[in-house]
């Protein structure tokens, strides 16, 4: 009965299940398809997610996987595949990454992986499988949740015969047509057609022949339409994705045609998938009804204007996981849950303000004279490389979302006065309450993030300061706390660490550790203080 049923199998789902078996929470997934889905989705995993998945020990799997070592992770901007070169943003190899080179000037011990999901969900799948008090099943849907004050029955089908599962919380994680979201009956807000989209799942070997000539990961291109040439597995395997207007009819698009004008002339080619979808910016209006959670795709849509939507739901998945695991274990009170949705909608709602941005300006009309010869098409190009300057790195380094996303509003913070509003690009590199504890390196190369322990931690950057009235009333409370010296790394004696490595507190020895454990894990709030 105190089992986790988690509803969907994608990284939120999986994400969430191998952080609650670390925890020692038993859990149980569901997934209602037997096999993954052919066409890639999200191509990008984040410096925050891959900072999850380094805490969870799966960072330097993930970042083997994917694209070869040596394949660059730049991004070219072009007339076709074919044509000319307008704009460039040159990023680092997975080799690179793995080496160190240039970590001193990192802000993350992790940063970002370009890897399809195709290839991502099978490391969290086999990962999950092989943990102790993880049940994984495939094949098997859910038909209806029934709640109860103690606990909530879950009917699931498997191969045309029912049954009930009876469990302590539910997470739908089970995407934008969430079955768990449609039982709760909570709707999404938003916008419903940003754009319309052709995906068109290729193996090409032309077409990493030509990419040969100079590597990148993605090339945006401008023919009959915007459209992006991704690169899956650094060789044959291409993902073409055209933009059109959101009224657009796309039934009639040939995705042969539309591949042609990317490239910008015909290549030998085998289609293994084609997927025509909508692009959208949406948030549920909850994240929460009862004992049952929404995580993922399932809590929030939006267009995919740098994966996004994907590494978002990990940060849900990381949110919730030690929530869960601190109630069931018994060192918090369920009360402790009431912060999800205070804590993960608003950061929902300001992703998905600032990715219609992204959109809006990355998908705006261009100029048809980047086309021309001669001196008028290069000035044409040249103009269009001024635009694309200032609006793109942002978008391919956007570590506004992976380092400055906050929970300063949090009943659970104290101290969280700076709310600043969350944009892609810019991020404040200093410790702050509600903020993830900024990286940095130690002199035996681990980072900080590396010190931070499964429960709370306490940081004591002045050696002089007392922490025995922390451990006693820690044990006291039943709290698990862990206390590092980190001498004059941050601008306070004392910071406290949330199991998610985000800052619960900072400030002097003057304050009462027990008042302020209480807030930290629930059983009072910051208001109530």
């Amino acid at each position: 009965m105190n089992e986790i049923l988690i509803v969907g199998a994608g990284p939120a789902g999986l994400t969430l299940a191998i952080d609650l078996a670390r925890r020692g929470v038993p859990c149980h997934v569901v997934e209602a398809t037997d096999e993954r889905p052919v066409n890639p989705r999200c191509n990008t995993t984040s410096a925050r997610s891959m900072e999850i998945f380094r805490r969870l020990g799966l960072a330097d799997e993930i970042r083997r996987a994917g694209l070869p070592e040596d394949y660059p992770t730049s991004i070219q901007y072009r007339t076709t595949l074919d044509g000319e070169g307008i704009f460039r943003i040159d990023l680092p190899t997975a080799h690179d990454v793995l080496a160190g080179k240039g970590r001193d000037g990192w802000p993350t011990p992790e940063p970002q992986h370009r890897i399809s999901q195709l290839y991502l969900e099978p490391i969290l799948e086999k990962h999950a499988r092989k943990l102790p008090g993880l049940t994984f099943e495939r094949g098997t849907r859910l038909v209806e949740l029934r709640q109860h004050d103690d606990h909530v029955e879950a009917v699931v089908e498997t191969g045309g015969e029912q049954r009930t599962l009876r469990c302590a919380y539910v997470v739908g994680c089970d995407g934008a047509h969430s079955t768990v979201r449609r039982q709760l009956g909570i709707r999404y807000e938003g916008v419903d057609a940003i754009q319309q989209f052709v995906s068109t799942f290729v193996r090409s070997p032309e077409l990493g022949r030509l990419a040969a000539k100079d590597r990148a990961w993605t090339y945006w291109t401008y023919g009959r339409r915007i459209a992006s040439l991704i690169a899956i597995d650094g060789d044959e395997l291409w993902l073409n994705h055209v933009a059109f207007a959101p009224g657009h009819d796309t039934g009639g698009e040939d995705p042969e045609q539309l591949l042609r004008e990317s490239v910008g002339r015909p290549v030998e080619h085998e289609v293994l998938g084609v997927v025509r979808w909508t692009g959208r910016r949406l948030v549920a209006r909850r994240y929460r009804e009862g004992r049952v959670f929404l995580a993922g795709d399932a809590a929030h849509v939006w267009i995919p204007v740098g994966g996004f939507g994907m590494n978002a739901g990990i940060q849900d998945a990381a949110a919730l996981a030690w929530m869960l695991a601190a109630v069931h274990h018994g060192w918090a009170p369920p009360e402790l849950l009431d912060a999800y949705e205070p804590e993960r909608r608003p950061v929902g709602e300001q992703f998905a303000t600032a990715v219609g941005a992204q959109a809006r300006t990355s998908f705006a009309d261009v100029s048809p004279d980047i086309h021309l010869t001669g001196p008028e098409g290069e000035r044409a190009r040249a103009a269009f490389a001024e635009r694309l300057a200032v609006t793109e790195p942002r978008r391919y380094s956007p570590d506004g979302f992976s380092f400055g996303y906050h929970y300063a509003g949090s009943p659970l913070v104290v101290g969280g006065e700076d709310q600043a509003e969350i944009t892609m690009g810019d991020y404040q590199d200093r410790a702050r309450p509600g903020f993830r504890l900024p990286h940095a390196w130690l002199d035996d190369g681990r980072s900080v993030l590396d010190l931070l322990g499964p429960g709370f931690t306490l940081l004591r950057t002045d050696p002089g300061t007392g922490t025995t009235s922390w451990t006693l009333a820690a044990r006291e409370l039943g709290i698990p706390l862990a206390v590092v010296d980190l001498p004059g790394r941050y601008p306070a004696a004392l910071l406290l660490v949330r199991p998610d490595q985000h800052v619960a507190w900072m400030g002097a020895a003057d304050e009462d550790p027990t008042a302020l454990l209480h807030t930290v894990t629930g059983r009072v709030t910051a208001r109530q203080r």
